[in-house]
């Protein structure tokens, strides 16, 4: 019987995956193990230590519901989700840069019409939202179909609530280009906010002494037949946070000045009440193949 020391039994565990029929699954299964087992050799990992992060691990399962991912979250604080999105853009072309998903995505919703204001039941200053996509020849892209969402006025995003689900969505919708590939909407000026610190994910935060705090921003998700899927953000210029997100996301050219203007009308001639801001933005689409993310659990193609 093998007698396993500390670097034999890295060795045996390997061995282990040998007959496995996915070449891609045995190499990555192969590389977690050496490098989870050098951790343990490198730190002189304790039984205390490990027993905490067993528990670390399971409490952030428990804390997953369906409209939220503390996994995600976990992975985001830790650059990790911002470290898989740069090895799989590293060549960008002139594209629209690319950052993280978020815990924060639901899934589809259906079309709303241009103009709409997605938080018109929240208070805050109005910000009407202009944009564009386009190829990489600045060539306007017809249909295509841009998911858009962010937090409210307190950093809550809708799917906190405890009501979401009967509810509804709220600073969340989907518009599809027009012609020109223009998308246009009215919603709230979003604000920098904390990410959830009820969690394990929070817990570290605090714990490591680091703040916990976003650059305001809106979401989009840009999805263009014959086109890469676009996952970005679009940040408020002179955010305090900018140079410090806690999930690491920021990007100089994901940076929109936004303009606070005091015209009695707003681009699409709608009248406004009081002064507001306006956020331009042109996104540049990368062409190739992929699939929109989904919400764990939810198949590509069924709606969320």
């Amino acid at each position: 019987m093998p007698q396993f020391d500390d670097a034999e039994l890295t060795a045996a565990v390997i061995r282990s995956f040998g007959e496995t029929p996915d070449p891609r699954v045995k190499f990555l299964l192969e590389e977690l193990v050496k490098s989870l087992h050098d951790y343990v050799r490198k730190t002189d990992l304790t039984f205390d230590e490990w027993g905490y992060a067993i528990d670390f691990l399971t409490r952030a399962g428990q804390k997953c519901t369906s409209t939220r991912q503390e996994f995600i979250l976990l992975s985001d604080v830790l650059g990790v989700s911002m470290l898989v999105d740069a090895v799989n853009h590293r060549q960008r072309d002139g594209a629209t840069e690319t950052t993280v998903l978020g815990p924060f995505y639901v899934g589809e919703h259906k079309p709303t019409p241009h103009g709409t204001d997605i938080s018109a039941e929240l208070p805050g200053e109005r910000m009407f939202v202009q944009s564009r996509v386009t190829d990489l020849d600045g060539k306007p892209l017809a249909g295509v179909r841009v998911d858009v969402w962010h937090a409210d006025g307190d950093g809550y995003y809708d799917s906190q609530r405890p009501d979401y689900e009967t509810s509804g969505p709220s600073s969340r919708a989907r518009f599809v280009t027009d012609a020109d590939g223009k998308f246009f909407f009215r919603t709230i000026l979003p604000c920098s906010y904390p990410i959830p610190t009820d969690g394990p994910a929070g817990e570290m935060i605090l714990q490591t002494r680091r703040h916990p705090m976003r650059p305001a921003h809106v979401h989009f998700l840009v999805n263009a037949k014959g086109y890469e899927p676009l996952i970005t953000h679009v940040f408020m210029d002179g955010d305090k946070y900018l140079d410090s997100d806690v999930v690491f996301g920021v990007k100089d050219n994901l940076i929109s000045k936004v303009e606070r203007r005091t015209d009695a009308t707003m681009p699409d001639g709608k009248p406004a009440k009081a002064p507001w801001h306006l956020m331009t933005y042109e996104f540049h689409m990368k062409p190739g193949a992929g699939v929109a993310p989904q919400p764990l659990g939810v198949k590509p193609g069924e709606a969320a």
